[in-house]
């Protein structure tokens, strides 16, 4: 009971004009930051931060929310219609979506991305509103051999669904691991890989990699083989869901918020895990596989877009109750926290509890807003399919190019970006998937530094692995991700030879 007269104090406070054109402007700047490639949210939040001077803390931290999923919601603009993601989140969205927008399914596409995100993030803040102390509980029990082996999973299950075969996968996540591994070592602070280069010395940022790959790499590649692809393709036939369509959506979008709020509540990565692993899930359930990499699986967009917007919610919940970011999103909003005099954790919600039930209740106004923002705009999103293709990609090539200039106005990075595009080029040439490449780079920092902290607190032993009731869970899983699926072809091979024999016989 006390939990409803906090969240309803929460409206309260959330549902005041001013606050509520806070939510509204946050939600309008995070979409259209979504659809720009190149700039996130993080960076988006970072340039935005000092309005935390001048506009009181609850405000500001609605408005930052606000850019925060608005960006998710956005990201699926142009990951279905361009094949260009506006963030690493929507990367997934890209490759069933813009499928289906070239196959005349752009309506049904976006309009079940927004409504999946809708869907998921709704749940998700129900699911923060009364369990977020509990999870973050559990979520804090994870030590580095958890983290390690979950990036080990995730590492397996990208690779093995992605592209027709496993073999290229893996050749992509090892690229995508080899460049996450430029820069500064974590542990010792010994530039490696960088070969006397000094901006690398940074190490190359996933974005670049992401815009470089996706954006530049399609862009490039309609330029090159212009005249010997499909020219019907990007027929619009409807803006809406048919009946069907709803069928195979919803169930979706349920499988992913249970696969993505965990994943948001740990520092594992952000929200590309729990997509890859939505998509996973879709793809093995689906009965229709055939469409998956051809004509686009209605389902491969709204599992991963679902899983995307619960994981985004669920970040907050070890942001506020423990002052921990999972993200570098969160991270720049503990700065936005501190900045206007408040430290997030344990204390948190009983000390400033006012400011922390108004942001979650904004949450939900927030979900209402961008449903309502997304999909009258539908049909308008669409129309960019009519713009003639030298112009579209003109434009995707200057929205690269500034995005990826804004970062750190370096100009070696724009060479690196159109280096990466021909790189992108040539994996798409050989049937190469991309996308591992980016998870690779995300979580390979992550899961070395996590595996070497594991193995210091076994003392130099491997077997602090073993050791662990979660990790021991997890390698598990791993194995059975690996084994399962050959047994299981071998299996069914073995049955067809068997039955025609007996059909012989």
């Amino acid at each position: 009971m006390e939990t409803w007269n906090l969240l309803l104090q929460g409206f309260i406070t959330a549902a005041t004009p001013i606050n509520l054109m806070w939510a509204f402007v946050g939600c309008v700047i995070g979409t259209a930051v979504g659809v720009l490639p190149g700039i996130g949210p993080a960076v988006a939040v970072a340039m935005l931060l000092p309005i935390t001077v001048k506009v009181e803390a609850t405000a500001s931290m609605i408005f930052f929310a606000g850019i925060y999923y608005g960006a998710m919601y956005g990201g699926s603009t142009t990951s279905i219609l361009l094949n260009t993601p506006g963030e690493a989140g929507s990367m997934v969205t890209a490759m069933e979506g813009n499928k289906m927008a070239k196959n005349g399914r752009a309506g049904a596409a976006l309009a079940t991305a927004a409504i999946g995100s809708f869907v998921a993030g709704t749940i998700a803040t129900v699911l923060v509103t009364f369990f977020a102390p509990l999870v973050a509980e559990y979520a804090v029990r994870l030590g580095p051999p958890e983290y390690f082996m979950l990036m080990v999973l995730a590492f397996t299950t990208v690779s093995a669904v992605l592209g027709k075969s496993t073999l290229r996968g893996m050749l992509a996540l090892f690229l995508g691991l080899a460049l996450g591994l430029i820069g500064i070592d974590q542990l010792t602070a010994q530039a490696r890989y960088t070969f006397g280069v000094p901006e690398l010395m940074d190490g190359i940022e996933v974005v670049l990699i992401a815009v470089g790959l996706f954006a530049v790499g399609e862009a490039l590649y309609n330029v090159m083989y212009e005249g010997k692809t499909d020219e019907t393709q990007n027929k619009l036939t409807s803006t809406h869901m048919t009946r069907q369509e709803w069928r195979r959506s919803w169930p979706a979008w349920l499988r992913a918020t249970a696969i993505g709020f965990p994943f948001g509540t740990v520092p594992a990565g952000g929200s590309e895990i729990p997509t890859f692993l939505s998509y996973a899930a879709e793809k093995k359930l689906s009965k229709h596989k055939e469409e998956f990499g051809t004509t686009g699986a209605i389902e491969g967009v709204a599992g991963p877009e679902a899983a995307n917007n619960a994981a985004i919610t669920a970040t907050l919940i070890p942001l506020l109750t423990l002052g921990i970011p999972t993200s570098n999103t969160t991270a720049i909003l503990l700065g936005a926290f501190q900045n206007s005099g408040i430290q997030p954790g344990p204390q948190r919600v009983s000390s400033n509890g006012a400011l922390v039930w108004a942001l979650i209740a904004s949450m939900y106004i927030g979900n209402v807003m961008l449903l309502i923002l997304n999909l009258p705009l539908v049909g308008l999103w669409v129309k960019l399919l009519k713009i003639p293709k030298s112009y579209l990609y003109a434009g995707i090539l200057v929205f690269a190019t500034l995005g990826v200039y804004g970062m750190r106005q370096s100009a070696f990075d724009l060479v690196l970006l159109y280096a990466i595009g021909l790189l992108g080029v040539v994996m798409r040439r050989f049937d190469i998937p991309s996308a591992p490449v980016v998870v690779g780079m995300i979580l390979g920092p992550l899961a070395e530094a996590q595996m070497r902290n594991a193995v210091a607190i076994g003392e130099g032993k491997w077997t602090i692995f073993l050791e662990r009731p979660g990790s021991v869970t997890l390698i598990v899983i791993v194995l059975a991700v690996l084994i399962l699926p050959r047994l299981a072809r071998r299996w069914a091979a073995r049955k067809a030879a068997a039955e025609g024999v007996t059909a012989a016989g």
